[in-house]
């Protein structure tokens, strides 16, 4: 079933197995207390701040697992499901019996398997949906998928810029299909990345020091993005949280520049313009706390070449502020694919006209990923 629902989903699905963790990495024995229990939750854990949905599977008796399952249920702050599926006794010796390994079935005899079995032995609180034994894999799956939101949703038509639009090949935070995306607010917390070890530059500081905030699977993020760069180099975090009066603000006043510059444009025009560099304020992602703008620097501080400064326009830049520029110099293309493939493998997605700037669970970050829904909308400081 784990693997069905992998298979049905797509990439962003962990599986944590219980076999593999107790058997093949610790090789234990399955008993109250085992090291296997505390590292299942662990490797959980681990994989949902880094932002993968999460299939926990295995024979998971209720009085040595349930305690650390709860646990997981009661923290996760997306959807939650809990099957058990239900197989007879006598059905669980068919299996076995059917299997091809002759000294697998030497080792495990049927009387192991009778003093293993326990009957519906449930989480307390109804925690569980009992899957009967006649339902098939595809029926479990697809009521899996189904009942935790994770059902696969039909693949957006391809995006269709105006005539004669360069940026041909991106999505743009106007585009309709980033607004068309619903929110599901999980309510996770605004945190201070400074209280967390992470670099910060003052560049962007305000009076209420909203800059310095992301959301906390965002934070979680930037620490294994931090932890996959290579020695020496490290994370600068530049802008995290903008408050929407902000956000409104940065927009209307760099429309307001394009219109200057380009009088002869339609409003529409002026709006898919601003877009590339700023996000139009309903649906940025700065102001879900689901953004952040960050670069590299050396073990000393330094900031290293990336092509332009970070916030560049694409007429400052001449376009270099394009993630994949083609008029970049070897070193910058470098420090980029560096902080391109750390962002992209801690669970972010780049905003590919502003090569500084990533995000997590908001809207444009859903439709890449071709997720149901995003887990952060607008949100503002407590």
């Amino acid at each position: 079933m784990a693997l069905g629902l992998r298979d049905h989903y797509g990439r962003g699905v962990a599986i944590v197995g219980q076999d593999v963790i107790r058997r093949n990495v610790l090789r234990e024995h399955d008993t109250m207390g085992g090291a296997n229990i505390t590292l299942l939750g662990r490797v959980a854990r681990h994989a949902l701040d880094a932002g993968f949905h999460v299939v926990l599977e295995g024979i998971l008796h209720a009085d040595r697992y349930g305690h650390m399952i709860t646990s997981l249920v009661r923290d996760h702050r997306g959807v939650s499901g809990c099957y058990y599926l239900d197989v007879p006794l006598e059905a669980t010796l068919d299996r076995h019996a059917s299997k091809a390994d002759a000294a697998y079935l030497e080792q495990v005899t049927d009387d192991h398997l009778v003093s293993w079995y326990r009957e519906l032995d449930l989480l307390p609180g109804g925690l569980e949906t009992v899957v009967p034994a006649d339902s098939t894999l595809q029926d479990t799956v697809a009521r899996i998928l189904r009942e935790t939101g994770l059902a696969p949703t039909s693949p957006p038509p391809p995006y269709k810029p105006s005539q004669g639009d360069s940026m041909s090949s991106l999505v743009l935070m106007c585009d309709p299909q980033v607004a068309a995306i619903p929110v599901r607010e999980c309510g996770e917390p605004l945190v201070d990345v400074r209280d967390h070890g992470l670099r910060v530059d003052p560049r962007k500081h305000d009076p209420q020091s909203a800059f310095a905030h992301v959301r906390e699977g965002v934070l979680a993020r930037l620490e294994s993005a931090r932890s996959l760069l290579p020695a020496g180099i490290d994370l600068l975090f530049v802008e995290g949280f903008r408050p929407l009066a902000l956000q409104q603000r940065y927009f209307t006043e760099y429309r307001d520049e394009l219109a200057a510059a380009q009088p002869a444009w339609t409003a529409e025009q002026l709006h898919q313009a601003a877009s590339r560099y700023v996000s139009p304020p309903k649906i940025a992602p700065h102001s879900a706390g689901a953004a952040v703008d960050v670069t590299l620097v050396d073990q000393d501080g330094h900031e290293l070449d990336l092509g332009t400064r970070v916030n560049a326009s694409p007429e400052e830049s001449d376009g270099a502020c394009f993630t994949h520029a083609p008029n970049l110099s070897e070193s910058a293309r470098h420090h980029r694919t560096l902080l391109l493939g750390a962002m992209e493998r801690a669970g972010f997605t780049n905003y590919a006209t502003e090569w500084w700037h990533f995000s997590a669970a908001d809207r444009y970050d859903a439709l890449m990923r071709r997720e149901p829904y995003a887990r952060y909308g607008p949100i503002e400081l407590p």
